[in-house]
């Protein structure tokens, strides 16, 4: 990295630059097809009912033209609780029984633990509703790939629930990159302390299941097992089980993600690699350190790209952390280090440049956010795109999972096709890119 200030001249530049990226910051797809007019109401379900499913319910019913007219969620109570909020609401335990009775619906959000995203989603697809989905868009590798594939055939309206994408924070970071202000990019490290690993088996009991919830269909399409109380499966803990959730990396790599994968246009990468140490039988490892090679693009500076991911204690080596001199390391981030500056987006915070002194008086150009609920729903009504939608979050999360898959294999640097959907060097790896359903919780198209 040079160590040069940059002149007036071309920090003017760059601030056009940015401004000429604003309208671009997010990825937008091809046009989607408009289903709802802008005068009609969008009429809408919500799958999941507590939780992050709460938040999304909140969001979606916020905007003006649209109707809830349907929850469900296995937790029966959970979902009762809302008619107070929406009276008339219909009420379902089983989602497959909403999706089989409302017939007008429009719009549908999943907002479910991971193993049951492209179930539900790839069924409201094949009904012709458009879908947000919260992240990861689906919990193995071939699910993402089918999704992106259906919701392109059939021109709907996506959104993966990566709502970060669409605030000014990400935004301006997108853009400050693809001005060039730091140069072309070198390598990338991400990293969150959060820990969503378990090192030790499940308890060995069974216990009775709580009333009003349907365990079987919380499973879902996942094999059968005895129902486990204070909280080691639901509502707490998923994440951490192999069946259910995607560890650390799989709940928060799509938003550390995403700005960088936005920012230099990446595509799948070629290899990865984990340094970490594997899951058990039942649970995802703490501590990830996880190794990407992607390809190279317009805005970095080598033929390929190094992008390493960190979590719960693991964090990038000494030398990268001087980086950002005397700022205190956020507990969740990212750094893009440039051929002529260091860029710090700590999540969820403003993007921060380094070497101080390089960048004084450099002033931030004025970047708006967006609302990404607004959006998904504004495009249903045709007047928006979606810059979530799944012909980028696919991608990405396929990207995030593949990092997942590696952790079986430590210390082994697995080579990826992404055309054929299989590793070419380790035959054993591609079992993790795919799971078989459960006998009668099978879906068309997965």
């Amino acid at each position: 990295m040079k160590g040069q200030r940059l002149s007036r001249r071309e920090f003017l530049q760059r601030m056009a630059a940015v401004a000429a990226v604003v309208g671009g910051a997010g990825c937008t797809g091809r046009g989607r097809l408009r289903r709802v007019a802008p005068s009609e109401t969008i009429l809408h379900a919500c799958i999941g009912a507590s939780g992050m499913a709460a938040s999304d319910l909140n969001s979606i019913t916020h905007h003006p033209f649209v109707k809830l007219v349907a929850i469900a969620d296995v937790d029966l109570p959970r979902a009762e609780a809302w008619r107070q909020k929406f009276p008339g609401v219909r009420i379902y335990q089983d989602w497959r029984r909403l999706l089989e009775t409302e017939k007008e619906l429009d719009t549908l959000n999943v907002s479910t633990p991971d193993h049951m995203h492209a179930p539900i989603a790839m069924a409201a697809l094949q009904r012709g509703v458009h879908v947000y989905v919260q992240k990861p868009l689906t919990h193995d590798v071939y699910e993402t790939r089918q999704l992106t594939r259906v919701a392109r055939q059939k021109g709907l309206v996506t959104q993966m629930g990566i709502q970060i994408h669409s605030l000014q924070e990400y935004r301006l970071a997108v853009a400050l990159v693809r001005s060039g202000v730091i140069g072309k990019v070198r390598e990338v490290h991400l990293w969150s302390d959060k820990d969503w690993g378990d090192p030790g088996p499940p308890p060995q009991r069974s216990d009775p299941v709580p009333p009003g919830l349907d365990w079987d269909g919380w499973l879902g399409v996942a094999a059968w097992r005895p129902y486990i109380g204070e909280g080691y499966y639901h509502p707490g803990n998923w994440r951490r089980r192999l069946d259910f959730g995607t560890g650390t990396l799989g709940d928060m790599g799509c938003h550390i993600f995403d700005p960088v994968f936005n920012a230099l246009a990446l595509t799948a990468p070629v290899r990865v690699r984990s340094e970490g140490a594997a899951p058990n039988a039942w649970n995802w490892a703490s501590n990830a350190r996880i190794h990407y090679t992607l390809p190279g693009t317009a805005y970095t500076a080598e033929a390929t790209l190094p992008v390493t991911w960190y979590d719960g204690t693991q964090k990038p080596p000494p030398e990268v952390r001087a980086l950002i001199e005397d700022e205190p390391w956020p507990a969740q981030g990212s750094l893009c280090i440039g051929t002529r500056g260091v860029m710090l987006l700590p999540h969820i915070g403003m993007p921060k440049l380094f070497p101080r002194k390089q960048f004084e008086g450099f002033h931030m150009p004025g970047i708006e956010g967006a609302n990404h609920y607004t959006q998904f729903l504004e495009a249903v009504r045709g007047n928006d795109r979606t810059t979530a939608g799944f012909d980028y979050s696919g991608p990405l999360t396929e990207t995030v999972l593949l990092g997942c898959v590696a952790t079986h294999f430590p210390q082994t640097t697995l080579e990826w096709d992404a055309a054929a959907l299989r590793f070419k060097n380790l035959s054993e790896a591609n079992a993790y890119l795919r799971r078989r359903y459960r006998p009668s919780w099978e879906v068309r198209g997965l």
